[in-house]
């Protein structure tokens, strides 16, 4: 059996809650902070604009080989302004379980995303982790750190990227 692998990544905007809850809760923002090689697409057409309980959100992803994948996530959980969690329903791994969890600071909004991931394939997934999954999430991580920042325009207040796999 393969193992459930996880990600942390913690990052600091200089935005107040409500801007930072609007801006993350927004399904139709999240293309923009994908990186396009990834080719993510959303594709459901009825699924609201205001996160809630129970939302399905469709997308197409091409994390390899530029060969366009499936995927389906439901909203499982909400707390307006603190957190959402998004689960993959279908798709290319066999557990996707992505926290979004959001804080006042003196320096603005505290973004902590926690995933847990598990492949497909049994040890075949664990050693898909080992040559390119794994850096390819954080790969993902990495952009959206950098894009966040270039879209707030973060100031000298940013922490470091920690987001780490385990």
């Amino acid at each position: 059996m393969s193992k459930v692998y996880s990600l942390r990544v913690e990052q600091v905007l200089p935005i107040g809650l409500e801007e930072a809850w609007d801006f993350f809760s927004n399904p139709a923002n999240l293309a923009a902070i994908t990186p396009g090689n990834m080719g993510f697409n959303i594709i459901s057409k009825h699924h609201g604009k205001k996160m809630y309980p129970g939302q399905v959100i469709e997308y197409t992803v091409s994390p390899v080989l530029n060969v366009p994948l499936y995927w389906m996530t439901e909203i499982t959980h909400v707390e307006d302004k603190k957190y959402f969690v998004d689960e993959q329903r279908f798709g290319p791994y066999s557990l996707w379980h992505h926290q979004h969890h959001f804080s006042e600071t003196p320096a603005g909004v505290e973004m902590i995303d926690i995933v847990h991931y598990k492949l497909p394939f049994w040890f075949l997934g664990d050693i898909a982790n080992s040559l390119f999954v794994a850096k390819q999430l954080k790969g993902i991580f990495d952009f959206r750190y950098t894009k966040v920042e270039e879209l707030f325009r973060k100031t000298d207040t940013a922490i470091p990227l920690t987001g780490k796999l385990t």
